[in-house]
């Protein structure tokens, strides 16, 4: 019963921040994450990221939004099993802009 009641834990929202579904992610899957250890989780993070190609190169959006979720779900595994909190990452490297040239939009010339 107290499964059941787990589940009902967690509102069903269309918008979520980078944080919320890290903590989401950790209570989901830290504890099974800690037993396969960051090696394990990585490969499979890379699996997925490969699975994404996949979707893309078929060309199926529908595809590429699972699979793109998969691929934010298992670096956010990553991330838990490092104690890495991805939204204070991601703040702090491009909150300001482009880390090299720091404008929005970016200026830099484009990568070849």
């Amino acid at each position: 019963m107290s499964i059941f009641l787990q589940h009902f834990d967690y509102m069903v929202l269309d918008v979520m921040s980078i944080r919320e579904l890290q903590k989401l992610i950790g209570d989901i899957y830290l504890e099974r994450d800690k037993k396969m250890g960051i090696p394990a989780t990585y490969i499979w993070f890379i699996s997925e990221v490969g699975e994404l190609a996949d979707a893309l190169i078929k060309g199926e959006v529908g595809d590429v939004a699972k699979e793109a979720a998969d691929v934010i779900a298992w670096l956010l595994s990553l991330c838990n099993l490092m104690s890495i909190d991805l939204e204070k990452a991601v703040c702090e490297k491009y909150g300001r802009g482009c880390p090299r040239c720091h404008c929005i939009p970016c200026r830099c010339e484009p990568h070849r």
